[in-house]
């Protein structure tokens, strides 16, 4: 997209998605791990982008940018692609919340209830690609598995409902993105990194005192939690 002048998140979203989409292919062709997968294949992509980029000259700034982020920086015209995107994600999840919610935790069984598992692999993995694109102008490529992970890490600490789960990953989420933004604008630093570190603090907080056993909680109260549970 930086190439041949395209918006940014037209490029991305096609990258992520038929990266995303060959993760699911190999993984269910082969009998490599996924984790393998999306190792072998995130490097390969991540090197062939670094190899586009050097071909574009004063890339070393626009990289970096991509890198870290900036979420002070996105245009209008990309502000507006990545609400749709991000609206597409949300509908998506909305319409197909039970059958993905089914065919990720219990694929057997949704597969003997007559649900297209594979083809509801490829959607997860695609809306996961998705929401990589939407968030990565704003923390980078090398932040953007932060906050993929931990604000579902630190809501699943407090609880074990699903539903439940993603409401307070939602919360912590935009919680860490208002209050690092200001940060970043206080301090003079970097958003992305700024916006991360809140998140990661929200994690450690609830790591630490959460009441379904933190680790600064004292014994005896984590020992009858234990024992009830």
């Amino acid at each position: 997209a930086f190439m041949l002048n395209a918006p940014f998140y037209l490029g991305a979203a096609i990258a992520a998605v038929g990266t995303a989409l060959s993760i699911g292919f190999v993984t269910r062709r082969t009998t490599l791990r996924a984790d393998t997968t999306i190792g072998v294949l995130f490097a390969g992509t991540f090197a062939l982008g670094i190899f586009l980029f050097s071909a574009i000259e004063g890339y070393v700034a626009d990289l970096f940018s991509f890198l870290v982020g900036n979420i002070l920086f996105i245009s209008f015209s990309n502000l507006i692609g990545l609400l749709i995107l991000g609206g597409v994600v949300l509908a998506a999840v909305a319409v197909l919340w039970k059958e993905l919610l089914y065919s990720t935790f219990d694929p057997l069984g949704a597969a003997a209830s007559g649900l297209p598992v594979g083809r509801l692999e490829y959607v997860l993995l695609t809306l996961v690609a998705l929401t990589i694109v939407v968030s990565v102008q704003a923390v980078g490529i090398v932040l953007v598995v932060a906050m993929l992970v931990t604000p579902p890490a630190a809501a699943q600490l407090l609880t074990v409902r699903f539903g439940r789960l993603m409401g307070l990953a939602v919360v912590f989420g935009v919680a860490g993105a208002v209050i690092g933004l200001y940060l970043s604008y206080w301090l003079d630093v970097a958003s992305g990194a700024s916006i991360v570190l809140v998140v990661t603090t929200i994690f450690l907080a609830v790591l630490a005192f959460n009441p379904r056993g933190g680790l600064l909680r004292p014994r005896g109260q984590q020992q009858r939690r234990a024992t009830a549970e």
